[in-house]
């Protein structure tokens, strides 16, 4: 199978009615071989499951809890070589998938769909714009990514390396954890950026709590910081005679 596209979705069944049939007509553009999956909360607080037969997509609930534990529940289950992932509450347009895709073909790992590159547009509030790029610029110094935006999570990746790797965040940080442990274990990885507009959500409210979302950042850029220096000095230790 050639793609996978995941939303991960809790509680945005209006939405989801929206979105599916252009993220079934995106994929029928990029491939006949390919599949959509929703993730649905451990138990759900909607009609998700009716969107989703209805539509003719796969349905899963989440595994483990959180959001992380869905992203998690997601790449477990995707079969397509390529793994695109993006926001079921519409601030992603479900059509630049296939350009995140035809991207991916010029020879990348990763294309990031980027709210802060040249042709890129965000409809975020002023004060989420602020801090998302405070918190932009600290995890792409800290842990040397080339990526101007680190925390969208609107990508594509190959499936065989999201499978490889070691995932423990349990929210939104989970998008930098990839980014860094992709690194990390190929420090040749390429990865690239696409602009896209994000748009405010459609219907519904956010899930994001602020003060849990900073404390989470926080502990995990002080944690990769930690793994990042190691594999440092693990590397120093080789090359020593």
């Amino acid at each position: 199978m050639e793609l996978t596209v995941a939303l991960l979705a809790y509680g945005e069944a209006a939405n989801l009615d929206k979105l599916l049939p252009a993220v079934i007509n995106t994929a029928e553009g990029i491939s006949e071989a390919f599949e959509i999956i929703v993730i649905d909360g451990m138990e759900s607080r909607d009609n998700t499951e009716e969107v989703c037969l209805k539509h003719g997509v796969r349905y899963r609930n989440q595994e483990e809890p959180y959001y992380g534990g869905a992203y998690r529940t997601a790449i477990r289950y995707a079969k397509g070589k390529y793994f695109a992932i993006h926001d079921a509450d519409g601030s992603h347009d479900p059509r630049d998938v296939e350009r995140l895709y035809r991207k991916m073909q010029e020879g990348y790992d990763v294309v990031v769909g980027s709210r802060y590159m040249e042709g890129s547009h965000t409809q975020d509030k002023p004060v989420s714009i602020v801090m998302s790029k405070c918190l932009n610029l600290a995890y792409r110094l800290c842990l040397g990514l080339k990526v101007k935006d680190v925390s969208d999570s609107f990508r594509i990746y190959r499936t065989e390396q999201l499978k490889a790797l070691q995932l423990e965040c349990d929210n939104y940080d989970i998008a930098e954890e990839i980014l860094f442990k992709l690194k990390l274990d190929e420090p040749g990885i390429r990865m690239a950026e696409v602009p896209i507009v994000f748009h405010k959500r459609m219907e519904g409210e956010s899930k994001r709590h602020l003060v849990k979302f900073i404390i989470s950042y926080i502990r995990s850029l002080v944690r990769f910081i930690g793994m990042r220096i190691k594999a440092a000095f693990r590397k120093q230790k080789r090359k020593m005679p």
